[in-house]
């Protein structure tokens, strides 16, 4: 199995946990991770501090870019990162994608991911949606996108709101490709 090059996007939604939950798990996949390349908006290491109440985003070992460092490798192509999470996805960073408005690295590198035909998960955190909401999900859907809204399932009977989280996570990385142990429907919890 060829190993996989994934960019992380983090927007300023509300589900900074599903972020850290995703980075977590993501460490642990070397064996099908080549790289990972993460970037965080203003916003994004704000809601993070706010939510989880500290910024240990800083202590992951993967490889970090500023929101308008468009010489970011996957800013390109031929970089060859094949997958892009962004998790959680605002709506305005979803209008932005929707409307191939390449404003910043985030919005640019989903242009990129798009463009190539390669796999984009966008974990939407939003309630009660709008028309405009959803009419800009239909069109990164009909770009070729994935909408996995940040809907955690509760057959698993989860314990902890990582293991809460983790349900959604686990199902972006099962979009990914990527291999990961996690509960399916019909097994015993």
């Amino acid at each position: 199995m060829q190993k996989k090059k994934i960019v992380v996007a983090v927007t300023g939604a509300s589900g900074a946990l599903y972020a850290k939950v995703l980075l977590d798990k993501l460490l642990t996949l070397g064996d099908q991770i080549e790289e990972v390349a993460v970037v965080m908006s203003d916003n994004a290491k704000d809601v993070w501090k706010y939510e989880l109440g500290n910024e240990d985003y800083r202590t992951y070992p993967f490889r970090f870019f500023g929101k308008s460092d468009f010489m970011a490798p996957f800013a390109s192509g031929s970089a060859g990162f094949g997958h892009m999470v962004v998790c959680p996805c605002s709506m305005g960073t979803l209008a932005r994608i929707a409307q191939g408005i390449s404003s910043d690295l985030t919005s640019r590198a989903a242009d990129v991911i798009l463009k190539e035909r390669r796999k984009l998960v966008m974990v939407t955190r939003e309630t009660p949606l709008n028309h405009i909401h959803i009419q800009n999900m239909a069109t990164v859907t009909l770009a070729g996108a994935i909408v996995c809204p940040a809907s955690p399932s509760f057959y698993s009977l989860p314990k902890t709101f990582e293991e809460l989280a983790s349900t959604v996570v686990d199902r972006v990385l099962g979009l990914c490709d990527i291999q990961v142990a996690s509960y399916s429907w019909g097994q015993q919890p």
